[in-house]
């Protein structure tokens, strides 16, 4: 159950720093603010707003809030194939995925050039693309990127398989991010206008600036969607061309880095969820653990303290660098045990070792307000980018 921390912030956190407390706090004073801030039970400290909030505001946006990989989410595939129907030795499927799906910093992808060109040529952004950030955004689509970004085999509790993949609008959604927060604190800074923290620096409605905003990060939300339907579409011709059989059932969708209009109350706001899903009455929604954790499949609840939101994810306990000198890729080794996974990358990927998140099954606990589980995830194979 919630905790009212104050009257303008609200947190679902059982565990939870006391430095993402007093971030929040700044974003919850702004006067922008309608009403108050609600902190999911993943929250921790961020670049501005706090990753894992929801940001109701009247009348404006704050660039910064969304954050740098607009339109960042997940997509999970249900499979009409169990458990018993999986070979024993998956590394010849990693090899498969690692081929179709490029993973890593910077890296693109000439495979899917004339989906790319077909959907860049039907979408076309406000910030006219340089030649450089045209090819960029061409060659990164269809691909996943680094970091927590992710892609997983796992199996439910009726053994039913299932494929999740976790990704954003790669570097053409952080350009255009960076370029509109650089803006936005510029004209606060002319306009001399009071902040906390300078990346609070929103844009008013029915401003050049604003509609120049909402237009490219819309963009980058599709492209992001986009982008994780291209993949999830390569990753299902591997895995049943490796399993000899199988068909996709359903598909879920849902972003954790966006902002929107909804009504609430009777009010239209700008709500903004950094590092938060929507889950209003019936929403569906993916909710990864960290790697080698459990994931959710969710019904969204529609409660209104949240603003109708939920968690994203299990959320960081620890920096990467943190995680870097606490934690060696023996310690990753061994939580990956009896999982098909970069094993030869392990000193690579120690700052996603779970142990440097939040423990997944507390998050939903904290969370049994906002959405009901459906199905419980574990992981059985696991590729991310290095």
């Amino acid at each position: 159950m919630p905790t009212t921390i104050n009257p303008r912030l609200i947190s679902w956190a059982s565990d939870i720093e006391d430095l993402t407390i007093r971030q929040a706090e700044k974003t919850a004073r702004l006067p922008i603010v309608e009403g108050h801030v609600a902190l999911m039970p993943d929250a921790h400290v961020g670049i501005g707003a706090t990753v894992g909030s929801v940001i109701p505001t009247k009348g404006a946006v704050i660039p910064a809030a969304v954050g740098v990989d607009i339109g960042c989410g997940m997509i999970a595939a249900e499979l009409d194939v169990t458990e018993s129907q999986l070979p024993d030795d998956l590394r010849p499927l990693l090899s498969r995925i690692e081929r179709v799906i490029p993973a890593g910093v910077g890296q693109g992808h000439d495979g899917v050039a004339r989906r790319a060109e077909q959907w860049m040529k039907a979408h076309r952004p406000a910030t006219s693309l340089s030649g450089d950030r045209a090819a960029k955004a061409l060659k990164q689509f269809g691909t996943l990127g680094s970091g927590n970004h992710f892609f997983e085999l796992c199996v439910d509790e009726r053994t039913r398989l299932w494929v999740v993949l976790h990704s954003g609008s790669r570097g053409i959604g952080n350009q255009l991010a960076q370029a509109h927060i650089a803006k936005a604190r510029k004209l606060a800074a002319a306009a001399q206008t009071p902040l906390e923290d300078p990346d609070l620096a929103s844009f008013l409605q029915g401003t050049s600036e604003f509609e120049a905003y909402i237009t490219d990060m819309q963009w980058a939300q599709d492209y992001a969607l986009a982008n994780r339907e291209t993949m999830m579409d390569r990753a299902m011709v591997e895995v049943f061309a490796f399993l000899g059989r199988g068909r996709e059932t359903r598909r879920i969708d849902c972003h954790h880095n966006f902002t929107q209009p909804e009504i609430h109350d009777g009010k239209e706001l700008w709500v903004t969820r950094k590092g938060a899903i929507k889950a209003g009455i019936d929403d569906l929604g993916v909710i990864p653990g960290s790697m080698g954790t459990r994931s959710y499949i969710v019904r969204g609840k529609g409660n209104p303290l949240s603003w109708s939101s939920c968690s994203h994810g299990a959320g960081r306990r620890h920096s990467r660098g943190a995680a870097r000198r606490l934690f060696s890729a023996t310690d990753l080794t061994k939580a990956m045990e009896g999982k098909t996974w970069l094993a030869g990358r392990a000193d690579k990927l120690v700052d996603e070792i779970p142990a440097a998140y939040k423990d997944i099954d507390q998050v939903m606990a904290d969370q049994h307000d906002l959405v009901e589980v459906l199905h419980t995830l574990r992981q059985v194979m696991n590729y991310k980018g290095t």
